[in-house]
């Protein structure tokens, strides 16, 4: 059975044991496949999105279409350029993502996160950025269920004494 931790001079001890074990760890290894893409799957709400990034000259393709013409509310195309905005790599990447589900917005966020991925797979040294401003995280929160007897999730029908 393990040393039991009395003092806080044991716990200090195990701790610099973990932290030296930590340090000795490699840094993140880019991963990339054979034609130098990076991919991820990126999802908000409803919508997954596969993204694939290389190193290009910034051009954005949304199932077969360009950016602008997939995603025509400027808000959205705003969304889709942050973590290029945050890392400083504003028109080094070309995008290729396929969506599905959800809707425009949802699929904008979905396309954003996948993105947030694909880079910090591409050059680990993205990871800060990206993670500081939360763009690695999935966003969780989903269309609460219909309940019954209710008129939505939440909603009653107007209550009448008679």
């Amino acid at each position: 059975m393990a040393e039991q931790i009395n003092t806080l001079e044991d716990l200090n001890q195990v701790a610099g044991v973990a932290a030296a074990a930590e340090a000795e760890l490699a840094p993140r290894e880019p991963v990339r496949d054979e034609l130098g893409r990076a991919y991820a799957t990126g999802k908000r709400k409803d919508a997954v999105a596969r993204v694939w990034i290389k190193p290009g000259s910034g051009k954005v393709t949304i199932n077969g279409k360009p950016q602008n013409e997939y995603f025509a509310r400027p808000v959205l195309q705003m969304i889709l350029a942050q973590p290029f905005g945050i890392t400083n790599t504003d028109g080094q990447f070309d995008v290729v993502a396929t969506v599905k589900g959800g809707g425009l917005s949802g699929q904008a966020g979905a396309v954003k996160h996948g993105v947030s991925k694909a880079l910090q797979l591409y050059d680990p040294s993205l990871r800060g950025a990206l993670k500081a401003a939360g763009f690695l995280t999935r966003d969780s929160r989903v269309v609460e269920r219909k309940k019954y007897g209710k008129a939505k999730a939440r909603k009653s029908f107007q209550f009448s004494k008679r």
